[in-house]
């Protein structure tokens, strides 16, 4: 059985961060394992609290994955401290980890920070570098460029700019631009648009970590990363439109939508 790691956030209400990853790692097959960065409280209406590990925990718990089940793929979730940044970035180096993906969580749709300056530059300059794949939104894609973002050009461009930049794919996510579903894989000079119709759901809390947990299942089953987006890409899609409608606010993604399909 292939094998796949989370290392993010815990969610408490279910929908995204280290939960909503294991879902969809199960869902495609592949045993899922996690190392906790911050345990949160919070619901479908928003965050209450959150508790970061120390990095020298965080290093316990990944020593324990990789010496005991190492991971076919890495995927990183939120980590909002340089402290717990660096920890990973020397860990994935210790034990050459492969198949990372990067979920470069920084900015809201609404354009706010959500992580401090220093957090942002220890993931530039400490985990993009050993990505196989960042998959930022419209708004991080803006800040990792360090241009605008207004046309189907722009995104060529910031991807390009952010794939140079780090020497990695980029998925340069679309959900932000003109009320598209296109999103845009960057990898060695070429680009590949992977088109989608928007769907008129409101509850899509934990769409970008069940994306990137996807490409990162994909990958640790064998597909190349062409094939690992567009699968994950079906996957999102498909929990989306089954139209789950679950507490007072942003609800989470039916990840069991397929539960009795491939």
């Amino acid at each position: 059985m292939k094998t796949a790691l989370t290392i993010a956030g815990s969610d408490s209400c279910g929908g995204a961060g280290i939960q909503a990853d294991i879902k969809t790692m199960t869902l495609h097959g592949v045993y899922a394992m996690s190392a906790i960065t911050a345990l949160t409280a919070q619901n479908t209406t928003g965050v209450i609290g959150i508790s970061e590990v120390s990095p020298e925990f965080l290093g316990q718990q990944l020593d324990c994955v990789f010496k005991d089940i190492p991971p076919d793929a890495v995927k990183i979730g939120m980590v909002s401290s340089g402290g717990l940044i660096e920890m990973i970035a020397d860990k994935l180096k210790e034990y050459n980890a492969k198949n990372i993906v990067v979920d470069p969580v920084m900015v809201a749709s609404s354009g706010a920070k959500l992580i401090s300056e220093d957090a942002i530059s220890a993931l530039k300059e400490k985990l993009f570098p050993l990505a196989l794949i960042l998959t930022p939104n419209i708004p991080e894609a803006e800040v990792l460029s360090g241009i605008k973002i207004k046309s189907d050009e722009d995104m060529i461009e910031a991807a390009r700019i952010i794939s140079d930049n780090y020497h990695c794919a980029v998925l340069c996510k679309g959900g932000h631009h003109k009320n598209k579903a296109n999103d845009l894989l960057y990898v060695n000079g070429a680009y590949r648009w992977f088109k989608g119709q928007p769907i008129n759901n409101p509850n899509t809390h934990g769409t970008g970590c069940t994306l990137s947990s996807a490409i990162a299942s994909n990958l640790a089953k064998g597909y190349d990363l062409i094939s690992s987006v567009g699968r994950a890409k079906d996957y999102v899609t498909g929990a989306l439109a089954a139209m789950l409608d679950l507490g007072q606010g942003s609800g989470p993604l039916n990840h069991a939508f397929c539960i009795h399909s491939e």
